[in-house]
């Protein structure tokens, strides 16, 4: 409750510089206290924190979990059909994996909340599987103009991508996306193929996935044709809902010679990535929307970082 007025003393009003004093400083306090509780002001405070950057993501980290020859994707309920893959974030993911079986399931990422179920061919050097320490999961407003950005729809639980060729035929082959690199030496050139790393380094693959979607399908028959790249900037029409981009970064304990390092799909332009959604819906649809269409980087928590 507000104090009472001051009144006036009996018989005689008080207009004095010292009450027109007291009168202004009491009408500041009263400012000060409509601003800092006004949500307007509040909103206007964290957007104008100087330790926000401007750059649409939120991530996962999710440590390898284990390694079957299996693909619910493209080889569902036939356990051992697929070449050996690598999994990362679900514990649970085989062939027979439905999105009912991965949401809520034991997950290797942070966070714990993201369920999705994430797996590559596994590298091999001189045939000994080689399991990546770095790993993380990248989703991104990059590549699409700012007002894409901005109506970036939440990628929808159940939803399966399929990015890079296991049947690739060469670096020249456009159906190879991934890219091989050494981590802290940015003077050896990317490759589609793999790369020698100095011995302070580690063998890096990068791989992003297709970000436009048909708005229908959460699958297709094929594994792609759901989905699409965007064109200068835009979705086609043909896939008009822009939903994050995913990105995956893996680091491999690997440096030297390239000799005896292979995947189990083949050479390193085989290199491809597989994801299906099992996020909760409401904590895809909070990050999308205060870090993606907000553009702000966000940590593995879903808040700026």
């Amino acid at each position: 409750m507000l104090p009472d007025s001051p009144r006036p003393a009996t018989g005689r009003a008080r207009t004095g510089p010292g009450w027109v004093a007291v009168l202004a400083a009491f009408a500041l306090v009263l400012t000060a206290l409509y601003a800092a509780s006004s949500p307007a002001s509040a909103d206007r405070s964290t957007a104008d924190k100087a330790d926000v950057v401007r750059v649409a993501e939120f991530l996962a980290e999710c440590p390898y979990s284990h390694r079957l020859p299996d693909d619910p994707i493209v080889y569902p309920g036939l356990p051992g059909a697929s070449h050996m893959h690598s999994f990362f974030g679900s514990r649970v993911t085989n062939a027979n994996t439905k999105v009912t079986d991965l949401l809520g399931s034991s997950s290797t990422c942070s966070p714990a909340v993201d369920t999705s179920s994430y797996w590559v061919p596994t590298l091999y050097r001189n045939d000994q599987a080689v399991e990546p320490t770095g790993t993380t999961f990248y989703y991104l407003g990059e590549g699409v103009n700012d007002a894409v950005i901005q109506r970036t729809q939440p990628l929808p639980q159940g939803l399966r991508i399929v990015a890079g060729n296991a049947k690739a035929t060469g670096t020249g082959d456009p159906t190879s996306v991934a890219r091989w690199s050494c981590l802290w030496h940015g003077e050896v050139n990317p490759s589609k193929d793999f790369v020698t790393c100095p011995a302070n380094s580690m063998l890096e693959s990068y791989l992003d996935f297709p970000q436009c979607w048909n708005g229908k399908d959460l699958d297709s028959a094929d594994h792609k044709s759901h989905m699409a790249y965007p064109v200068n900037g835009a979705c086609p029409a043909s896939h008009p809902v822009p939903v994050p981009k995913l990105r995956q970064v893996l680091r491999y304990p690997v440096t030297g010679s390239t000799q005896g390092l292979r995947l189990a799909s083949g050479a390193g332009y085989t290199m491809h990535g597989d994801f299906f959604n099992a996020w909760p819906a409401a904590e895809m649809a909070r990050r999308t929307t205060n870090c993606i269409n907000a553009i702000v980087k966000c940590g593995a928590d879903g808040n700026p970082s």
